[in-house]
C-alpha cells in the first residue's frame, strides 16, 4: 500500500467508479510502457469547477495532436468530473484526468483495434495561503532539455521531473527553464514578466504548454487596464524584472521574489502582481 494515500478514494476506471486501492492497469498498457498518454487537471472551488470547458478543450487538443480517439464526448467529460467531486465531498479540489493510448503488446507504432484507458481521480487541494503570496516563492535558472512538443500535455514527464529536482537540490522553490537563451517557463507553471508596467509571457507555440492560466491571464490584465505582450524574453529580462510571477491550476498566480539568490526588484510583491491577484480571486468568488 502507498503510504499518505486515501485508498478508499472513489476513482473513475473506464466506465466504472470504485475505490482507488481496487483501482488496477495492466503493465503493458502503453502510458507505463512508453508514457504514451496525455493528461489534464481541473481545479473546483467549494465544488465547482473553474474554466472546465478550457481544461476539456486542452484535453481534447493533446488526444488529436498523438492520434487517441476516445469515444468519451464532452458532456460524458463534464458529468465525470462532477460526478467525482459531488462523490469526493471535497469542497476545494482538483481533478487528474488521464488518457493512454490502451493496452496492447510492447511495440512502437500505434497499434490498431486498442480501446484507450481513462483513468480520473479527485485530491484536496490546498489555495496557496496569505503568508506564501506575500513571502513569496524563490527561483533559479536552468537550461531547458525537454522535447520540441511541450504545447502537449503529455504524461512523459520527466523533462519537468528533473526540473522540479534541480528547484529541490538547490534549496528553492522553482526552477524557470531557457532554450536557446529564451525564457520557456517553469517546472510544472508558465512564467511571468513585468517590464515597465507591461505584463510579458512566452509566445504560444510549441516550446511552452499553453496553461489555462495563460489566457486568464491575459483577460484580468486587459480587465486591469495592464498592457499585455507575447513575445520572446531574453534570460537577462528575467534577470532584471520589475517583477516575477508564477501561474498554474493548483498555485494559481504567485510572485517570485527572488532569481538566481537576488531579490526581484525590491523583493516584494509588486503592483501589477497585487492587481492581478486580486482579479484572480474576483474571478474565482464569482463562479
Amino acid at each position: 500500500m502507498i503510504p499518505d494515500v486515501d485508498h478508499d478514494a472513489i476513482v473513475y476506471l473506464n466506465g466504472e467508479y470504485l475505490k482507488l486501492g481496487d483501482a488496477r492497469v495492466p503493465v503493458l498498457d502503453r502510458g507505463f510502457i512508453f508514457g504514451d498518454g496525455i493528461y489534464d487537471v481541473v481545479p473546483a472551488y467549494e465544488g465547482r469547477p473553474f474554466r472546465m470547458g478550457e481544461h476539456l478543450a486542452r484535453l481534447e487538443r493533446s488526444m488529436a495532436a498523438i492520434g487517441i480517439v476516445c469515444g468519451l464526448r464532452r458532456a460524458d467529460w463534464e458529468g465525470i468530473v462532477r460526478e467525482l467531486i459531488a462523490r469526493s465531498g471535497l469542497g476545494d479540489c482538483v481533478v487528474y484526468i488521464q488518457v493512454t493510448r490502451g493496452v496492447a503488446r510492447r511495440d512502437h507504432a500505434f497499434p490498431q483495434g486498442i480501446t484507450p484507458t481513462v483513468f480520473c481521480m479527485v485530491s484536496p487541494f490546498k489555495r496557496p495561503g496569505a503568508g506564501l503570496r506575500e513571502q513569496g516563492l524563490s527561483a533559479i535558472a536552468i537550461p531547458d532539455q525537454r522535447w520540441l512538443r511541450c504545447d502537449i500535455k503529455s504524461i512523459s514527464l520527466l523533462g519537468n521531473v528533473l526540473a522540479r529536482q534541480a528547484a529541490v537540490e538547490a534549496g528553492v522553490d522553482e526552477a524557470i527553464q531557457f532554450r536557446d537563451g529564451h525564457l520557456t517557463e517553469g517546472a510544472a507553471a508558465n512564467i511571468w514578466v513585468v517590464k515597465g508596467g507591461v505584463l510579458l509571457a512566452p509566445p504560444r507555440g510549441s516550446l511552452i504548454l499553453e496553461g489555462i492560466r495563460y489566457g486568464l491571464m491575459e483577460e484580468l490584465a486587459r480587465g486591469c487596464g495592464i498592457l499585455f505582450q507575447a513575445r520572446p524574453i531574453t534570460r537577462e529580462e528575467v534577470a532584471t524584472a520589475d517583477e516575477l510571477m508564477l501561474t498554474s491550476a493548483t498555485k494559481e498566480v504567485l510572485p517570485i521574489l527572488s532569481f538566481e539568490g537576488r531579490p526581484v526588484a525590491d523583493g516584494r510583491p509588486g503592483p501589477v502582481y497585487a492587481r492581478l491577484r486580486a482579479a484572480y480571486d474576483a474571478a474565482i468568488a464569482a463562479l
